[in-house]
């Protein structure tokens, strides 16, 4: 079944999840949407000069040189295959195909499993001005409201008003905090929170690193350290290490994941302001390119805007105009 064919028997049930997805993606579908009917509307047949266009659209869409040439290659051998002519009748298989790139291959998973016997310890890295500690706390949120008892941990004390920001924020959703003044070394901080945590029962510690130290070196040796830290306190822990990524920064975005792979054992990803660029592609660039799943995404400024990553909500949210669109036409 066709990922469209599939959709149009769940439209009926519209959940609120997936009406975040539609609304928070409505940028980025209007950009790509109106640009593959323009391409459909210019082209009688399916002709090079129609690939090379189709090609361009979805490099601009921040899907990545090296993905997009994949999917082409892909793409070309179902028109042969299928004997395809009309454009009209390849806005599908695109779709179709688009999907196919990221649920094949490896399997990535957004689920993040909680255990029972210890704090559930996810440990959060990114730049600086990507969304980090309001990430943080939306999260925390969420998962108060999932009956988890939380804890945030100011391991950032190198940013002015990191802490501050933590802990206000630590207020406003109801959750508990602990953190030390600026300046303090950041491992004793996550070593003395991660410690009560433990002692006091909670099931999920959530903890903010620096964004940038002086250098790439320093900054992977205290990671190196917290890690070692909070592993000395609970085995096996953190579960996720997750890098915060501002999706408006398109493929320096990739190249920050890149980065920060290089430095620290990343386990998923955290995309921000997804609602603020009409490159929605960036997440296909993701698993291309950097080869981590999608854990979170950001849809908009409320609290129920940070969503679990869906691929077929995700899929649906970019294309929900084209598959109307078919049913109409």
């Amino acid at each position: 079944m066709r990922f469209f064919d599939k959709w149009r028997k769940k439209e009926t049930k519209k959940e609120e999840s997936l009406q975040i997805y539609e609304k928070g993606l409505s940028k980025s579908r209007g950009s790509f949407v109106s640009k593959l009917q323009e391409l459909t509307n210019r082209y009688k047949k399916i002709e090079d000069a129609y690939f090379d266009d189709l090609e361009e659209i979805l490099i601009m869409a921040d899907i990545g040189v090296d993905t997009v040439l994949r999917f082409m290659d892909r793409l070309k051998k179902r028109v042969r295959e299928e004997k395809i002519e009309s454009p009209i009748d390849l806005k599908e298989v695109i779709v179709d195909e688009l999907f196919v790139i990221y649920v094949s291959g490896e399997v990535l998973t957004s689920k993040i499993t909680y255990r029972d016997d210890n704090p559930t310890v996810l440990l959060f890295v990114g730049v600086n001005g990507v969304g980090k500690t309001t990430t943080i706390a939306k999260l925390a949120s969420r998962l108060k409201k999932e009956g988890k008892k939380i804890l945030l941990v100011a391991g950032d004390t190198f940013r002015a008003g990191a802490v501050a920001q933590l802990k206000n924020w630590s207020e406003k959703v109801g959750v508990d905090f602990y953190g030390k003044e600026e300046g303090v070394d950041p491992a004793s901080v996550v070593f003395d929170g991660v410690s009560l945590g433990k002692k006091e029962g909670y099931d999920v510690i959530l903890v903010d690193t620096a964004g940038r130290l002086q250098n790439k070196d320093h900054l992977m040796r205290e990671l190196e350290k917290i890690n070692r830290v909070i592993s000395g306190i609970i085995e096996g822990e953190p579960s996720e290490t997750l890098l915060v990524l501002d999706a408006t920064t398109g493929q320096n975005g990739i190249s920050q994941a890149k980065s920060f792979q290089e430095i620290t054992n990343l386990t998923g990803i955290v995309l921000t302001k997804l609602d603020g660029t009409a490159k929605g592609g960036i997440v296909l660039a993701i698993k291309e390119e950097v080869g981590l799943p999608v854990k979170y995404i950001g849809l908009g400024e409320k609290e129920e805007d940070l969503q679990v990553f869906d691929i077929e909500k995700y899929i649906y949210g970019l294309f929900k105009d084209l598959i109307g669109e078919e049913k109409n036409g």
